[in-house]
């Protein structure tokens, strides 16, 4: 497969045109601004939260910090430019800093799968062998763990960013609400289906095999809690589960729908694209924070500390 076709023309920026449809798109931009705000906010209220409390320094929380974080990265990625589209009407980006975006994209999407995935592994090795949870998830494991899985993240998007640097574009205009993979491919003199093939390729290693892993995780828990006798220890176990079930819910199922929507006999509008794939990126990023504040008492505690909140402080 040639991938460099050399009949292209010396683009240096781009149009960013997905938002031509939209009728208000002021108020859109708007509502996108709360959103990115409140994520900001409450992912990271939960870094400081943890970083502070060293009662709160063990590996399910290092996780948890670690997917704060992933959610403020992914958010940025995109926030910005879809904000300077629709309420300063600045359409033009330039090929570097799109070229960019699309790299820091797709590692936040990337490293919410993959920081998903860790999470899995901590609630496996706390339920299925307690006796042993300090021993195995040791702090330095813990750190090789999440930089290795950064490091992979790194790598496999940086394979896209390569190919999407040599392309030659003949378009100056990009159809999507932001630089992604898709948007630079069908702006260059390419077929665009010999390049999809690779990523389909990383797709898979960074959506479907972090999923597989999830499912095994919860097959093995399943598994350790039916060997309980009592039903108040079963109910404790998946208790402690259902936060996360929600997070990785929220996450792999937009991720799945797109590609299913996108890529499927269905031909969606160029609004319904960017509205799926927009609800994909910031809906997690928005739901993750306040599903941990809300469902982990070490974290609400600190949460109603703040004088603000005080007065809706629910009663221990």
């Amino acid at each position: 497969m040639a991938f460099i076709n050399n009949t292209g023309q010396n683009i240096t920026e781009f149009l960013i045109i997905g938002f031509n449809s939209v009728e208000n798109p002021k108020p859109v931009g708007y509502v996108i601004l709360i959103i990115y705000s409140l994520i900001l906010v409450a992912n990271s209220t939960i870094i400081c939260i943890i970083a502070m409390d060293k009662r709160l320094h063990s590996p399910m929380y290092f996780f948890i910090c670690n997917l704060a974080f992933v959610d403020i990265l992914n958010s940025t990625s995109v926030s910005p430019t879809m904000i300077m589209v629709l309420i300063a009407d600045e359409k033009r980006i330039s090929k570097k800093l799109c070229i960019s975006q699309m790299y820091v994209s797709g590692l936040g999407l990337s490293m919410e799968a993959f920081a998903i995935s860790l999470m899995a592994y901590d609630r496996w090795i706390a339920i299925s062998i307690p006796l042993r949870y300090s021993s195995i998830l040791t702090k330095n494991k813990v750190i090789t763990l999440t930089a290795a899985s950064w490091m992979l993240g790194a790598a496999l998007y940086g394979i896209l960013t390569g190919i999407a640097s040599d392309l030659p574009y003949c378009y100056t205009f990009l159809k999507y609400a932001f630089c992604d993979y898709a948007a630079l491919v069908r702006a260059a003199c390419v077929n665009p289906d010999d390049y999809f093939v690779v990523s389909t390729i990383i797709l898979f290693f960074v959506l479907f095999a972090p999923f597989a892993f999830i499912l095994f995780s919860y097959y093995k828990i399943i598994f350790s809690v039916i060997k309980l006798s009592s039903h108040k220890n079963r109910k404790k176990m998946f208790s402690t589960c259902f936060s996360h079930l929600i997070v990785a819910s929220c996450f792999f199922t937009p991720q799945f729908v797109a590609i299913i929507l996108t890529r499927g006999a269905l031909v969606l509008t160029l609004s319904q694209r960017n509205t799926l794939f927009i609800g994909a990126n910031l809906g997690p990023s928005l739901v993750n924070p306040f599903v941990y504040c809300l469902r982990t008492k070490e974290i609400r505690r600190h949460l109603f500390r703040i004088p603000v909140l005080k007065r809706v402080a629910p009663s221990e």
